[in-house]
């Protein structure tokens, strides 16, 4: 049907499409591209997790796991999170299984008590708010937003933030506190912030009117590429350094997606100053996290990180080609939607003709395929376009993903076709 599109008979093109969808409808499928989570398979690659223990509890430093205490966790532990976030060991906290936990922590506690050990704290402002990097990642969003803090959109470019359009907001606003970043194949484009953007994030404290401006640099997929050699992200711990800024930058990872989803090891890094502040807070929450878990993680993932990410990449690799192909051959050339091509991370973005998301997702809804709701990508559930999708294919099976895939750009053709017929 590609010739089609160049030809004005857009009527009979509809029709084709419509009697597709009609028959899509006919076969009562359920299919769900709509959430991030890792395959079966991704999950068994740590089923060796379980036998790490074989029970010796004692860690490396001569703690036994089992008992009391440790509100930063294991020492090794905190490796473990160094090398991920490309730190100082000294510079981590690692806590239980959710990074969003330690997130809400940091934001919250930004709110009610300050992280500085000083008087300065986001309540003293009547209505902070945080920029939202847009299309981002919704669970930052809905913390954001249950926090009570207010929410200013900036674009995602191809290499981060515009960040032209930040410093605008943050050196004439000091009621704009933070930003939020997901660094390296960001949620939900998968682009890579480039080492500029890197360097002109860690400044943007000293730049803000905000003298309590913080980045929340959540790099949830540090290790999490698909194509070898993978694109480097600059640190943004030594850019800190340089700049003087160390104290307003809180950096997050964790193990979800790299062992088991539901009960893996998060890690919170910033400067002394801010640890002893989330120390304080989650002293009265906690005793210590589940330092037996962090053991098992430890004795796992020492010295084998790059080969079992390799091993992830090796199931995820031929979905997105899969995702990628699927666009290709039936959207490509069309002039109707744009897409991204990720080298990493857990989503592709697509983006249609303005107007069409929500509708392209109730289409794809009634024949059986579940999206990410339209309007997720964006704070408060409102993409101003109403264009952006989000293709989530890790957990679906290659010939699920096919049909999903087939299911989704139908329902782009058809919502298309008739969009261009109503404006003849």
């Amino acid at each position: 049907t590609m010739d089609n599109w160049a030809d004005p008979d857009l009527q009979s093109l509809e029709k084709d499409l419509a009697r597709d969808y009609e028959l899509t409808g006919a076969n009562r499928l359920t299919l769900d591209l709509s959430r991030g989570k890792p395959a079966p398979e991704q999950l068994s690659l740590s089923e060796g997790l379980e036998s790490t223990i074989n029970g010796d509890y004692i860690a490396a430093d001569g703690t036994d796991t089992r008992n009391y205490g440790g509100l930063r966790g294991l020492a090794e532990a905190r490796e473990l999170g160094a090398e991920l976030l490309g730190v100082p060991a000294d510079a981590v906290s690692a806590g239980g299984n959710s990074s969003l936990f330690l997130m809400h922590l940091t934001v919250d506690t930004a709110v009610q008590h300050g992280l500085w050990g000083d008087s300065r704290k986001w309540s003293n402002h009547s209505a902070p708010k945080l920029i939202a990097v847009v299309p981002g990642y919704d669970r930052h969003f809905a913390l954001t937003e249950a926090l009570g803090i207010g929410m200013v959109n900036v674009d995602m470019t191809e290499n981060g933030p515009d960040m032209e359009q930040v410093r605008a907001l943050v050196e004439g606003d000091e009621s704009i506190k933070g930003i939020w970043c997901v660094p390296k194949y960001s949620n939900p484009t998968g682009c890579v912030y480039d080492d500029a953007t890197v360097t002109a994030l860690a400044e943007l404290p000293s730049q803000a009117a905000a003298d309590d401006f913080l980045v929340l640099w959540d790099n949830a997929y540090a290790v999490h590429d698909l194509n070898m050699p993978a694109p480097q992200l600059a640190s943004i711990y030594s850019a800190a350094q340089n700049a003087g800024t160390s104290d307003h930058i809180v950096q997050f990872a964790s193990t979800s997606k790299i062992t088991f989803a539901g009960s893996g090891v998060a890690f919170a890094a910033s400067s002394e100053t801010v640890l002893k502040s989330l120390d304080e807070r989650m002293g009265f929450m906690m005793i210590g996290p589940d330092k037996v878990n962090q053991l098992r993680h430890c004795r796992f993932l020492r010295g084998r990180m790059a080969e079992h990410m390799q091993a992830h990449a090796n199931i995820l690799t031929p979905k997105f080609e899969l995702v990628e192909q699927v666009l290709s051959e039936e959207l490509g050339g069309l002039g109707i939607a744009s897409w991204t091509r990720p080298l990493g991370g857990y989503f592709v973005s697509l983006d249609l003709m303005p107007g069409l998301a929500r509708q392209v997702i109730d289409m794809a809804k009634s024949v059986g395929l579940t999206l990410t709701p339209a309007g997720a990508t964006f704070p408060y559930q409102q993409d101003p376009a109403d264009r952006n999708v989000r293709i989530a294919p890790t957990f679906a099976d290659l010939e699920e993903l096919r049909a999903a895939m087939q299911i989704l750009t139908l329902c782009v053709k058809l919502a298309s076709v008739r969009e261009l017929m109503s404006k003849k």
